[in-house]
C-alpha cells in the first residue's frame, strides 16, 4: 500500500532504506540493492527493540522514522467486535509507541533526525463505520501535535500525514462511495513533496481534505445531521 509505494519514491530519489513489517518476503521484494531488510512486530516492543539493536549495530542512527503500518475494519456501534477493536488499536497506536521508545534516544542524544506518522482524515472527527479505526487515528494526531511540541525544540522533526481515501486491500473492504480515492502511488508524491516543504501535516487530496476539516469544525447539529445523512 502506502508504505511500498513511499519505500519506491524515497530510493527514487537516491534514500537509503531499512524495510519493516511482519512479513519479510514482502520486503525482500521491495528492497533495492543496499537496502537493509528488518522484520519485525509492530505490536511487539520485544521485536521492535531488537530490529532496533541490530539497524544501530549495522547503520547507526536512523535519519527518518516513517510509521504507517496500520488497521481496519468498518465497524458500526451495534457490531462491536474487541478483538478487532483491540488489533487496531494495538497497530494504529500502540506500535507508534513501540517504535517511539527504540528510535528516539538515538535522534535525542545527537539532536537530529524525523518522524512520520501516517493517520487518516478519518481522526478528524467521528464518522460512520469509525467505531475503532476513527478514534485510533484521533489519538495518532494528538500524539503526533504533542510530539511536534517537545521534540521540535530539541532538532528533531515531526510529520504527521492525514490521507483521504486510498486504493489499499483495507480500504477495498468498504460497501459505499469514496470521495477522491487516490492511488497509493500519488499518496506518496504527496507525502515525499510534503516532507520536502518541512510541512507539519501533509493532508490530500485537498478537494477531500479540506472538506473534511470544515465538517469538523461546523456546530455539532449540523455535523451530526451531515453524518446521519451520509451514513443513511
Amino acid at each position: 500500500g502506502i508504505g511500498a509505494a513511499l519505500a519506491t519514491g524515497l530510493a527514487r530519489a537516491g534514500a537509503h532504506l531499512v524495510l519493516s513489517a511482519r512479513r519479510q518476503e514482502a520486503l525482500l521484494e521491495l528492497a533495492g540493492d543496499g537496502d537493509m531488510v528488518e522484520p519485525l512486530d509492530a505490536t511487539d516492543a520485544g521485536s521492535v527493540e531488537i530490529a532496533a539493536q541490530s539497524i544501530q549495530r549495522d547503520w547507526g542512527a536512523l535519519d527518518m522514522v516513517i510509521y504507517c503500518a496500520g488497521d481496519y475494519r468498518p465497524m458500526r456501534a451495534w457490531e462491536i467486535d474487541l478483538q478487532a477493536v483491540t488489533r487496531m488499536f494495538q497497530v494504529n497506536l500502540a506500535g507508534v509507541y513501540n517504535v517511539l521508545d527504540s528510535a528516539l534516544p538515538a535522534m535525542l542524544e545527537r539532536g537530529s533526525g524525523g518522524i512520520c506518522l501516517v493517520s487518516s482524515v478519518a481522526g478528524y472527527t467521528g464518522l460512520p463505520k469509525a467505531l475503532a479505526y476513527g478514534p485510533s487515528k484521533a489519538a495518532l494526531i494528538n500524539l503526533a501535535e504533542v510530539l511536534y511540541s517537545d521534540l521540535r525544540p530539541r532538532g528533531i522533526g515531526v510529520y504527521l500525514v492525514n490521507p483521504g481515501f486510498v486504493d489499499t486491500r483495507l480500504t477495498r473492504q468498504n460497501d459505499f462511495d469514496m470521495p477522491a480515492l487516490t492511488t497509493p502511488e500519488i499518496a506518496a508524491e504527496q507525502i515525499l513533496k510534503g516532507l520536502a516543504k518541512g510541512k507539519f501535516e501533509i493532508h490530500f487530496p485537498k478537494r477531500f481534505t479540506l472538506a473534511m476539516q470544515m465538517l469538523a469544525r461546523l456546530p455539532d447539529r449540523l455535523r451530526f445531521y451531515l453524518l446521519r445523512r451520509a451514513a443513511s
